[in-house]
């Protein structure tokens, strides 16, 4: 047997890109892909002609990923436009996600599985707002890594000390809101200065590339490989072979697929699943490829356990040393993405991983105002009276649920952490949401509070 481990060659990152409208998001997507040669030729010969019919004396990058009609119209993006790419170092996954503030909802989609979030900035403008929200939203999110590419660096002929300022308050914010590694990059997204290749203009920058941070930086399954305390697995799909034609060895399987969510699970490894807090030990990891001694983060296996419990699709199986608590009452952060508003007492549903559950609002405790430029997170949570929830607010919410589920601190724990407000009338997404830190309390019905 073998560790999946020793069959990987190349690895993913997720990333996504954010700022303010005309900060030159798509461009510098675009300039990503025509630099790594990921483009077809006709796709750029498409491009090529739309900007020749507007007039353009060069091709309009940004193009290759503005792909619904009206955001060509308008030259803005509306819509997350996820694409794909590789280079011989990695393979990536990137989402263009749009720059204005009634589209920020999106953002927080593309941005809620990102290991990498570039953070655009127009050199001329410096911070602005939008660049405080944005930043906001990726410390909400714990998104790993944050680039700031300082954009139209050839706007301002090349100029160190505007860069120098602007990295200075990004990093003075990023700071405050707790994020340790926000890296700032001189670009021009339309010449490509720092983008892919290293830029001769900016012969005062010695720091990397944006294609070279990319190509570095750990991603998120990295991350949780190695990450401290136990490893998770949230359970999918339980698997009980029926069919007849199953050979009889097969018969009386049964195992608990899903993908591991952080840490390395083991054979032999002490198990407690969620919610029921049943303990056994871990029999043996299996996967499309035969059986494995032990499985990273981010490697989709089958487990089967030593003994015959109790064990149901969107329970959570964790490690004994470190185990997950089931819940009833948290308190979380909430990007609220619908049109109508929440209010205390609305019922909701919600859904962690595979798990659907009702739950009800017992409090709204206050709304993220991105006009502080100088606050932290909690000292930016405005509270108030009657306080509801609109349109791509940001608000810390108490949830009661109607049965308990292994809802843990996203600070620690990012995959088992997020979760899902649902509509239980149209089955529509209502927000986003990231538990914040456990803290001991009185629980309900003998389960930790949040």
């Amino acid at each position: 047997m073998s560790t999946l481990t020793e069959t990987r060659t190349t690895s993913l990152l997720r990333f996504a890109t954010a700022g303010s409208v005309d900060d030159g998001k798509s461009t510098l997507v675009g300039r990503l892909l025509y630099d790594t040669k990921s483009i077809l030729a006709d796709a750029y010969e498409a491009v090529e002609r739309v900007s020749r019919a507007r007039g353009a004396e060069t091709v309009d990058l940004a193009l290759l990923t503005d792909g619904l009609r009206a955001e060509r119209e308008q030259g803005i993006t509306i819509d997350v436009a996820y694409r794909y790419f590789s280079t011989p170092n990695r393979t990536f996954i990137l989402a263009d996600c749009p720059g204005h503030v009634q589209y920020t909802r999106n953002t927080v989609t593309g941005a809620s599985t990102a290991d990498a979030l570039i953070v655009l900035v127009d050199a001329r403008h410096g911070v602005v707002e939008q660049t405080r929200r944005h930043l906001a939203v990726a410390a909400l999110l714990r998104v790993p890594h944050v680039v700031v590419a300082v954009n139209k660096i050839d706007l301002i002929d090349f100029a160190r000390e505007p860069f120098e300022e602007i990295a200075a308050d990004v990093a003075s914010h990023a700071a405050k809101l707790g994020m340790p590694d926000v890296v700032a990059i001189p670009v021009s997204a339309l010449e490509g200065d720092n983008v892919v290749e290293r830029s001769a203009r900016t012969s005062w920058y010695e720091g990397p590339t944006v294609l070279e941070l990319l190509e570095t930086v750990p991603g998120a399954d990295e991350l949780a490989a190695i990450a401290q305390g136990g490893w998770r697995v949230p359970v999918q799909y339980v698997l009980r072979p029926q069919d007849a034609a199953v050979s009889p060895e097969y018969r009386e399987y049964r195992g608990y697929a899903g993908q591991v969510a952080e840490g390395t699970i083991r054979v032999g490894d002490a198990v407690v699943v969620q919610p029921s807090g049943r303990r056994t030990t871990v029999a043996g990891i299996d996967t499309a490829d035969g059986p494995l001694t032990s499985a990273p983060a981010g490697a989709s296996i089958s487990v089967r356990l030593a003994d015959d419990v109790d064990v149901a699709r969107g329970d959570l199986l964790s490690a004994a040393g470190d185990a997950a608590l089931a819940v009833k009452n948290f308190h979380a952060h909430v990007a609220w993405l619908s049109e109508r508003p929440l209010r205390v007492r609305d019922r909701v549903l919600v859904q962690h991983g595979s798990s659907l559950v009702q739950a009800m609002v017992t409090g709204i405790e206050g709304t993220l105002d991105i006009s502080l430029p100088g606050g932290t997170l909690d000292a930016s949570i405005i509270a108030g009276e009657d306080l509801e929830l609109g349109l791509n607010d940001i608000g810390v919410v108490a949830l009661q649920l109607a049965q308990p589920l292994a809802i843990e601190d996203y600070g620690n724990h990012r995959r088992t952490g997020a979760f899902c407000l649902v509509d239980p009338q149209d089955g529509n997404t209502l927000a986003a949401g990231t538990a914040r830190a456990a803290v001991p309390g009185t629980g309900v019905d003998g389960y930790l509070t949040i």
